[in-house]
């Protein structure tokens, strides 16, 4: 009986020591399950955590990057406005970037990398202005140096207002005189009752009529108008040969009133044109050199001589 309780005693220990081995290590293995878990849990909390933040550090950089890029747009308006230059193009890439940041704001996850991409595109656009800049502050350096005299007090700026008008009415007068209508190949024939013309020189005999043959030359500056064309014939005795009857008149030239002894009227169409003048005059012609002089608005246009025997 001893024996038997003995033994049993002995067998208890052997059994506890078995299920002993087979529980640690499950329990090292839950442990480790476990560990894992939530070894994993925290680094993709973590991992989370990190991308969210570089999200957001990426979303924040990107509105600081419109921001600067908006502000320095607007500099530019500025500069470029006060120079004078055309700032049209320049307001609508501010109106476009305004765009942008509005979406950007609505859609920022996702618009990252298109943003930075476009903030690129604002920096060469504003780059470009830069150019553009330069170009304007060196014509306002320019006009700034050739114009210092003219911005130091009230009576130079007057004195070079009055130049200007000066140099206004100087151009006014040269365009004028380069508009101005001349005659080129003047030719005077005395024309006999048979019809046969001698040119230049000729007899009171030899003329029942005077021809008088010119072209007015070609100008381009000149205006596209309607002119008067009037000729002067100029005896020896400098009198003008004069006959209402016959289409003479009187004419202001150098506020005096001078008389023209025929006229024609054309229309001028900055080509050249031939001109003749028939004049029939009722008695002989003075002997000695005669002057026929072509007149138009209020100048001299040319003039030719022709001689009576």
């Amino acid at each position: 009986m001893s024996e038997l309780q003995n033994d049993k005693n002995t067998n208890q220990p052997a059994e506890s020591t078995k299920e002993n081995k087979w529980l640690l290590p499950l329990m090292g293995a839950v442990i480790a399950i476990l560990l894992a878990f939530l070894i994993y849990t925290i680094t993709q909390k973590n991992e989370l955590s990190n991308e969210n933040m570089a999200q957001e550090i990426a979303i924040l950089k990107g509105e600081q990057q419109l921001d600067s890029i908006t502000n320095e747009l607007n500099e530019k308006i500025l500069t470029v406005s006060q120079l004078g230059g055309d700032i049209e193009e320049l307001m609508q890439i501010k109106a476009k970037l305004e765009e942008e940041r509005e979406v950007f704001r609505k859609n920022a996850f996702r618009q990252i990398d298109g943003l930075k991409q476009k903030v690129e595109g604002y920096r060469q656009l504003l780059e470009l202005q830069d150019v553009e800049i330069a170009k304007l502050k060196e014509l306002n350096e320019a006009l700034l140096t050739e114009n210092t005299d003219l911005k130091v007090e009230k009576n130079e700026l007057n004195a070079s207002l009055r130049d200007l008008s000066n140099s206004n009415s100087e151009l006014q007068s040269k365009v004028a005189l380069a508009s101005r209508l001349t005659i080129e190949k003047m030719a005077i024939f005395g024309v006999a009752s048979g019809g046969k013309e001698r040119e230049g020189e000729f007899r009171n005999r030899q003329v029942e009529q005077l021809r008088i043959e010119f072209f007015v030359s070609e100008n381009a500056v000149a205006p596209i108008e309607g002119k008067q064309i009037r000729i002067r014939i100029v005896a020896p005795d400098k009198n003008v040969l004069f006959d209402v009857t016959r289409g003479s008149g009187s004419f202001m030239f150098d506020s005096r009133e001078m008389f023209y002894t025929a006229s024609q009227e054309i229309l001028y169409d900055r080509k050249q044109q031939k001109m003749n003048f028939i004049y029939e005059k009722g008695s002989d012609y003075a002997v000695g050199q005669h002057t026929v002089e072509v007149f138009t608005d209020d100048y001299l246009m040319g003039r030719g001589t022709f001689v009576v025997k």
